[in-house]
C-alpha cells in the first residue's frame, strides 16, 4: 500500500496563460481539462504520466500572496551554456527575477508570469536524467521527521536522508527527485503549489487516506467541497490531494 505523485498543483488566476507558460518553458504540451489547464510531455494528455510529473494549473480568484512559496520546481540543465540559454528563453516568456535571500549562487532564481517561484540550476550530474524538471522541492522545518511521514506515504525510495535534506525519487530511478529541504522561516499562508497523489491500480482511497491519517496527515477544508479527492496536510502543514483511484 503506497501512492504516487502524478502531478504538481499550481493556483493561478490566469490558468490557461501560466499553463502555457510552463508548457513552452519545458517544451511539453497544454490541455484544457475542463477549468484546469494541464501541462505534460508531448504526444497527447497521457495521465498519469508513466515517468515524469505532470503539472495541473487550477484558476483561484485570490493572487498570490507576497510570500515565498513553500513547494517550488527545481530545472535541470546540460551545461553552462545550457543554464544561460534556458534563463534567457524563459524571461522572453514572461519570467522575472526574484529575491528570496538566496545571495550569490550559481543557479538562478525566477518567477513565473504570477509570481511562482523556480530555479534554473547550474548543470549536476545527479540531475542529468531526469527530464526537464530536476525536483520538487518543499521547504521544511524538520527533514527527517518529513522522510519518515512522506516516505511511509509513498512508493518513492529514500536517496539520502540528513539533518538538512530529505531525498526521494520513484523506485525505477526515473523522472524528477522529490527533495525536502530545511529551511528557517515557517509557513505563514496557504501553499500555491502542491503534490497530487493518486493510489495504485487496486489500491482503494478510502483505504489509503485512512493510512495516511495514521502517518500524521490531516484533514483540510480549503472550501473544495464535495468533490472525488481528499485534502489533507503533512505533519508540518503542506496542504497535498489524494485523487480518485483509477
Amino acid at each position: 500500500m503506497a501512492l504516487r505523485p502524478v502531478q504538481v498543483n499550481v493556483k493561478a488566476v490566469n490558468a490557461r496563460a501560466v499553463g502555457r507558460f510552463w508548457a513552452e518553458a519545458l517544451g511539453w504540451s497544454a490541455y484544457d481539462a475542463g477549468a484546469t489547464t494541464y501541462v505534460g510531455p508531448g504526444g497527447g494528455p497521457v495521465w498519469p504520466d508513466p515517468v515524469g510529473l505532470g503539472i495541473d494549473v487550477v484558476p483561484v480568484p485570490e493572487p498570490k500572496p507576497a510570500v515565498k512559496n513553500r513547494v517550488h520546481l527545481d530545472l535541470a540543465t546540460a551545461s553552462a551554456a545550457h543554464q544561460a540559454s534556458l534563463v534567457a528563453r524563459l524571461r522572453g516568456l514572461g519570467a522575472t527575477p526574484a529575491r528570496v535571500g538566496q545571495g550569490s549562487v550559481p543557479w538562478q532564481v525566477l518567477a513565473d508570469p504570477e509570481g511562482n517561484e523556480f530555479c534554473v540550476l547550474e548543470p549536476r550530474e545527479v540531475y542529468r536524467d531526469t527530464g526537464p524538471v530536476a525536483a520538487v522541492v518543499v521547504d521544511c522545518a524538520e527533514p527527517r521527521a518529513m522522510a519518515r511521514f512522506w516516505g511511509g506515504a509513498l512508493d518513492w525510495r529514500p536517496h539520502d536522508v540528513t539533518d538538512d535534506w530529505a531525498v526521494f525519487r520513484s523506485p525505477t530511478d526515473t523522472g524528477p527527485y522529490l527533495e525536502f529541504l530545511r529551511t528557517p522561516d515557517r509557513k505563514t499562508a496557504p501553499d500555491r503549489v502542491h503534490l497530487d497523489l493518486l493510489p495504485r491500480p487496486g489500491e482503494a482511497t478510502a483505504t489509503e487516506v485512512a493510512r495516511l491519517r495514521a502517518l500524521g496527515a490531516t484533514d483540510l477544508d480549503v472550501g473544495q467541497g464535495d468533490v472525488p479527492w481528499t485534502c489533507l496536510s503533512d505533519p508540518e502543514g503542506h496542504e497535498f490531494c489524494v485523487l480518485a483511484a483509477h
